[in-house]
């Protein structure tokens, strides 16, 4: 079978962002080609979303069947296979890759397993994988490799007591202690998971709370929640000398002036994310970089004319939904006759237990933007669904403009606040005031009222509370 070469578009990278822009051209007539290392889907879909969500899943039922007593149930004993769970995170995540195999084949989206490097504008040539030396050629190449998790220098990730979430992954024995260093949503995702399993989970944050990026009052509530579930969490506290022994991990938390010792059989580091850019570009050709990822103009379009780019490679916020978000705007902006948006507006989601989920400016941000702003919040406590469930923890609290009522931000901290958030996203995204989503009518009993309250008391118009 002869080799094509020539494309309208060649996308490096598989992942939401990649397969979603190969997928959008082929929907539009377009001759397309997406390489990928590893398998379809990306880190995302088979390493870190998807697979992740599984594992939460697992421990989220482990914990509700070993309180089944209080509704009533009797289950005779509830045990876990470890791993067996890890297992089924594995076939979930597989499944999915299938998924986007086949949505590849329905809109005639070629796939190449392997590492593509630019090599010129309008070329790529493939330096790995089976057909290894192949040169293809293109009108535009949209780089989407993604990130991958930052490891701290010094330390001996190859021993099997230093871990990122990729390798936590792959482990299949749950250890009887973890250190977790860092407190964003994967750390506080595992620590929860761990937990949930019966390690002992030890969380450390350097900023001042955990979930650093989220309003105060939900990252403060969750902290709570943590310290009740038996987590030991450490917030404005760094992890200094750091020790890895054949059998365990030591390491120094200090706080302030305070410094104690710690261990655990595995050190788990969730300190953010670095750039795949290894490789994507030959030497000599090397785009502009804004912090260590690539800088795109308006369109998407990278320092070098006809190379585009869109997802975590881009920069923060470093979603999954937001990558798959810019790549479709930028495709659309190369062939549908749109114009390319830049991402504003986004949810994002922690799914520990209890879930955070927000969108939009804290209550902090707002003052130190000088917005004059007026808060409201609705504790799960107070509605029926809620209590009904054996759900009771978390709240909604929404930030909305004093003057106008417009809503500015939502923070949810509960059950099932990563599906409520859309709400607001819709609300946001139609600049819908407090009043809009007070006056309608939610249904009863749902969870989704508590957005309906909390709304209502921005103005002191709350009922149930």
């Amino acid at each position: 079978m002869a080799e094509t070469t020539e494309y309208d578009l060649i996308v490096i990278g598989g992942g939401p962002a990649g397969y979603a822009a190969a997928i959008r051209a082929g929907q539009l007539g377009r001759k397309v080609v997406c390489i990928e290392l590893e398998r379809a889907g990306g880190t995302c879909l088979n390493w870190g979303c998807i697979p992740t969500k599984a594992l939460l899943k697992c421990a989220e039922l482990y914990q509700k069947l070993r309180k089944a007593e209080t509704f009533g149930l009797t289950t005779g004993g509830v045990g876990f296979d470890f791993g067996k769970v890890m297992d089924r995170s594995r076939t979930v995540a597989a499944q999915m890759a299938k998924g986007v195999e086949f949505l590849f084949k329905k809109n005639k989206v070629e796939s190449i397993t392997g590492r593509a490097e630019v090599t010129a504008p309008g070329t790529v040539t493939l330096t790995e994988g089976d057909r290894k030396g192949t040169v293809l050629r293109g009108a535009r190449i949209l780089v989407a490799t993604g990130c991958r998790m930052r490891r701290i220098s010094g330390l001996p990730y190859d021993s099997g007591r230093v871990i990122t979430s990729r390798e936590a992954l792959a482990r299949r024995t749950l250890p009887q202690s973890v250190l977790i260093v860092g407190a964003g949503a994967i750390g506080v995702e595992f620590a929860y998971f761990y937990n949930a399993f019966g390690a002992k989970v030890t969380l450390v944050e350097m900023l001042p709370q955990i979930l650093p990026m989220e309003d105060d009052d939900i990252s403060r509530a969750l902290q709570r929640s943590f310290d009740k579930q038996g987590i030991a969490t450490h917030s404005g506290t760094k992890c200094e000398n750091i020790r890895v022994g054949p059998g365990s991990v030591k390491a120094e938390l200090v706080t302030g002036d305070q410094r104690t010792e710690v261990e655990a059989e595995v050190l788990l580091t969730a300190v953010g994310v670095t750039a795949n850019l290894e490789g994507v570009f030959a030497a000599g050709l090397q785009p502009a970089l804004d912090r260590g990822f690539l800088q795109v103009n308006e369109r998407y379009e990278t320092s070098i004319p006809g190379v585009f780019a869109a997802g975590d490679i881009i920069g923060p916020p470093w979603l999954a939904h937001v990558a798959t978000w810019e790549a479709l705007q930028a495709v659309n902006g190369m062939f549908g006759g749109a114009q390319p948006k830049r991402v504003k507006l986004f949810p994002g989601c922690t799914y520990c237990v209890p879930q955070v989920a927000s969108m939009g400016l804290t209550e902090r941000a707002a003052k130190e933007q000088g917005i004059a702003c007026k808060v409201g919040k609705f504790p799960f406590l107070a509605s029926g669904k809620a209590v009904a469930a054996g759900e009771p923890e978390g709240m909604v609290k929404v930030v909305a403009d004093a003057a106008t009522g417009a809503v500015l931000g939502a923070h949810i901290l509960g059950a099932e606040a990563t599906e409520l958030i859309a709400e607001f996203g819709v609300a946001m995204g139609l600049e819908a005031t407090i009043d809009d989503i007070h006056h309608v009518i939610h249904a009863h009993p749902t969870l989704s009222e508590a957005a309906m309250e909390a709304a209502a008391s921005v103005r002191g118009e709350a009922v149930h509370i």
